[in-house]
């Protein structure tokens, strides 16, 4: 889909969903990561992620384009355009816009790094997640020094 044809849908959708015209520029924005669309405020714009029409589809992005849509038209009339406020919520009911977009970006596992320390009186191994500074601490057991031994992950 061109940007064009993103401009005339997002008119399209405007008009017969809202029976209000969409006046500003529509465009793709491939920097989006986490979110389907945006309505930037400055330029009354709408921006749309590429990525919801490639993972998801037609119907996906016409959804994203309501949710825009409605942003847009509370905003231009002066009402609550906010996720938060009630003139969002109520007109987002009553346009079967959704809420949220489907998950784009995929969720990766958090590497968990362990520093290991040894007790060198009482051999107790302490793990942690953050780096400590050994000359300022001691075993909490028997007040013995402590020793880096290994970082694991």
């Amino acid at each position: 889909m061109t940007e064009n044809e993103l401009q005339r849908l997002i008119e399209e959708i405007s008009n017969q969903v809202f029976n209000k015209p969409f006046t500003h520029a529509a465009s793709f924005n491939k920097r989006l990561r986490t979110t389907g669309g945006r309505y930037k405020l400055s330029d009354s714009s709408i921006e749309i992620n590429p990525v919801v029409l490639e993972k998801y589809g037609t119907e996906e992005l016409i959804g994203v384009i309501k949710h825009e849509l409605c942003h847009y038209h509370l905003h231009l009339e002066g009402k609550g355009y906010k996720h938060g406020d009630k003139d969002f919520k109520k007109l987002l009911a009553e346009t079967g816009s959704p809420r949220y977009c489907k998950q784009l970006a995929e969720v990766k596992p958090k590497r968990v790094v362990l520093h290991i320390y040894r007790c060198t009186s009482c051999q107790l191994e302490y793990k942690r997640k953050r780096k400590m500074d050994i000359r300022k601490y001691r075993c909490g057991k028997c007040r013995g020094e402590m020793v880096y031994v290994k970082t694991i992950g």
